[in-house]
């Protein structure tokens, strides 16, 4: 049988935030002290993720907070014409201070705060939780600006997000205000379904971990919102069951090639960095069909 009205109805609820708000609070006031290193360059902190999106759910641990260097900025230019490429590269200026000079710098700020709980990663920096802070990963980086025009006169036509890079060098682009911001209207226009859904989903996949039915990693929660994100608002509604039914049937039968990330600048699905392998997607949805229809 399907599962429950009242299952679902749990399930939609936000998880608790008393402890992250506390842990978010403590380390933007260490991450803004005026005695860091780092203090007088131009930065930005502000969250990402499950929190930040009002998405998270009992069990949810991590932080996610990202420091921002606003001094210089990357640039994505593939979608320009040759002119205006060289209308940019006329009118650009290098920047003096890098970025992997601000990330040493907020490491050490980190670690002299810290101590032994702090682990930087290959991406973020990991501050281990410690009594009631929670963990926290604490993601440097700098501004990305995406130009899809650069006319001659007029302002150009950009989406700003953020990049950072791997100890190989690779890049890695997002934009998670953009991503945040899609998701408010997303939830606006499905009359305050949205949200609730991907709780729902989200506690759906914690569920079937606990059990064992999917592996740890398949479904992260990033790409489960990017997922829901393509859903058409119609679809959403009605009953609990009715609700979860249309949106995984839809799900089920869509041509999933085409889905965009709740940010609308990638594909959702593929192998890139910032994408989700198609066949994990497709995985976790059979899971999901599965479970429905023997819970």
């Amino acid at each position: 049988m399907p599962i429950s009205e009242d299952q679902l109805q749990r399930w939609s609820k936000p998880g608790p935030t008393a402890q992250f708000t506390a842990t978010y609070d403590t380390l933007k006031t260490v991450l803004n002290d005026p005695l860091s290193p780092y203090y007088l360059k131009d930065f930005a902190i502000f969250l990402q993720g499950s929190y930040k999106n009002d998405t998270n759910v009992y069990g949810d641990s991590d932080v996610d907070v990202v420091v921002r260097l606003d001094s210089i900025f990357f640039t994505d230019l593939d979608y320009l014409s040759p002119d205006e490429k060289a209308r940019y590269q006329a009118q650009r200026s290098p920047g003096t201070y890098t970025l992997a000079e601000f990330r040493r710098s907020v490491v050490e700020w980190l670690t002299k705060k810290y101590g032994s709980d702090v682990k930087p990663g290959k991406k973020a920096i990991f501050i281990k939780g410690n009594g009631n802070r929670r963990d926290a990963d604490v993601l440097v980086c700098a501004k990305l600006k995406r130009y899809y025009t650069f006319p001659a006169i007029g302002n150009p036509r950009v989406a700003e997000g953020i990049c950072f890079f791997l100890p190989d060098g690779t890049r890695v682009d997002n934009y998670p205000e953009l991503h945040s911001d899609n998701c408010t209207t997303k939830h606006q226009n499905t009359r305050s379904w949205f949200k609730h859904t991907v709780r729902i989903f989200k506690n759906l996949r914690n569920t079937m971990i606990e059990k064992l039915i999917i592996a740890d990693g398949l479904a992260p929660s990033y790409f489960i919102e990017g997922m829901l994100y393509n859903v058409p608002e119609p679809k959403f509604g009605g009953t609990e069951q009715q609700n979860f039914r249309d949106v995984l049937v839809w799900l089920l039968q869509a041509d999933r090639t085409k889905f965009l990330c709740a940010n609308e600048q990638f594909y959702l699905l593929g192998n890139s960095q910032v994408t989700w392998p198609a066949e994990n997607c497709a995985k976790f949805l059979v899971a999901a069909e599965k479970y429905w229809n023997e819970a």
